[in-house]
């Protein structure tokens, strides 16, 4: 290995040089409850006794902490054991999994629900097979990098990067696909680095719009893992949130705005029937675990309820008031109801150095620098979440003014 290593350490080396490299990652050692007028605290590894504030965590409504999910997910291990055993048409699948894909199914309004062991395999597992010679696959330039590699490992008819949410664009793209059996349009529902989300009932309209063109027709795909759960009066996401009418492929996660892990797709019978019978992620690896499901269920029960309801109520309104903190203190964020708040920092250096001084305060962020993001577009990406109380973002608000 000496040679191969001497490769790999140039290699890391030059992404130390570009600034790039990811480093030693932050590892939690304790979480500490909610108390009084505060959320949860989190104490790293090598940190000491220092409570620190998370404001960079996906889990937008706090549910991995609530404890129906931790009781959901025990009772569920105690009665089927901690791992699955198998894939799962080997001896894989449990009551729990396909309960969970009821519950995803009806949540959505869909007939039928697929989970995955993450919702990157997801993607990955539902492109792949969609996705034929004679396909035409169209996609927004800001999508997440699991589309990005799905397409990268397709072999399609051709494929086409329209101007992020340019719709004119999207259209010409369909308009140069002639020649192909099935167009496959693919989009992130929530922009996960700015928080902002595809108008799915304009897109909708432009894919219906073309659907003749095509002898197989044209196949909207939205990965709304940053969405469901967490964006929309009920939690039902993007879709929710723009009125669009059913897409024809939903895919979202559980290790989101649900707390827990894994990915599903929802869509027709027939559809879930043919990704079952061809997508390679799930018919050789084996799902989330049996608690996980049973605690991914609980999840979803309790957001399509009126508790529920109450915490997306107090995400917005945490969200508006963290907004409106920035706005006050003269600093620059893109507006938006989704939980993902971006300070537009658009300095690299300054970046950095504000994301140390957060940290020293006892406030945790992920500073966004080039080449990650476009020179100029250097950002700190906030999430809010339902955990966090009125003095947590002040907390925030705070430290940011005293930089």
């Amino acid at each position: 290995m000496e040679r191969t290593e001497a490769a790999l350490q140039a290699h890391l080396d030059g992404l130390r040089e570009k600034g790039t490299l990811k480093g030693a990652e932050q590892v939690f050692v304790e979480v500490i409850p909610a108390r009084g007028a505060l959320g949860p605290r989190f104490r790293l590894e090598g940190a000491g006794e220092t409570d620190f504030l998370r404001m960079n965590s996906n889990s937008y409504l706090g549910m991995s902490l609530r404890s129906e999910l931790r009781e959901a997910e025990e009772e569920a291990s105690l009665r089927f054991g901690v791992g699955p055993g198998a894939v799962r048409f080997i001896s894989g699948t449990y009551a729990p999994h396909c309960e969970l894909e009821s519950t995803l199914a009806r949540f959505h309004g869909r007939e039928a629900g697929m989970i995955f062991s993450a919702a990157y395999v997801t993607v990955l597992g539902v492109l792949g097979p969609l996705i034929t010679a004679e396909t035409a696959v169209i996609s927004d330039e800001l999508n997440h990098n699991c589309i990005i590699n799905a397409l990268r490992l397709s072999r399609p008819h051709s494929k086409a990067v329209y101007s992020h949410l340019d719709l004119e664009a999207l259209e010409g793209c369909l308009v140069k696909a002639d020649g192909a059996q099935r167009a496959v349009v693919v989009t992130d529902g929530i922009f996960s680095m700015r928080g902002d989300h595809a108008p799915l009932d304009e897109i909708s309209a432009i894919c219906r719009r073309f659907d003749d063109r095509f002898p197989e027709g044209v196949v909207l795909v939205v990965d709304d893992s940053h969405g469901v759960g967490a964006f929309g009066v009920t939690g039902r996401g993007t879709e929710e949130y723009t009125g669009s009418p059913a897409v024809d492929v939903l895919i979202g996660t559980l290790g989101k705005a649900f707390g827990v892990n894994g990915g599903y797709v929802v869509g027709s019978a027939c559809l879930i029937e043919f990704l079952r019978e061809s997508a390679p992620m799930y018919i050789y690896s084996n799902p989330i675990t049996v608690g996980e499901a049973a605690a991914s269920r609980r999840s979803v029960e309790l957001v399509d309820s009126p508790r529920g309801l109450g915490w997306l109520d107090h995400l917005r309104a945490m969200t508006r008031r963290f907004e409106q903190g920035l706005q006050d203190q003269g600093l620059e964020t893109i507006p938006g109801e989704h939980p993902v708040v971006p300070l537009m920092v658009r300095d690299t250096a300054r970046t950095s150095a504000l994301v140390a001084h957060l940290k020293r305060h006892g406030v945790l962020a992920t500073g966004l620098n080039y080449p990650v993001v476009p020179k100029g577009d250097e950002e700190i990406r906030f999430q809010v979440n339902a955990s966090h109380t009125e003095a947590d973002i002040d907390q925030c608000l705070e430290v940011l003014a005293a930089f």
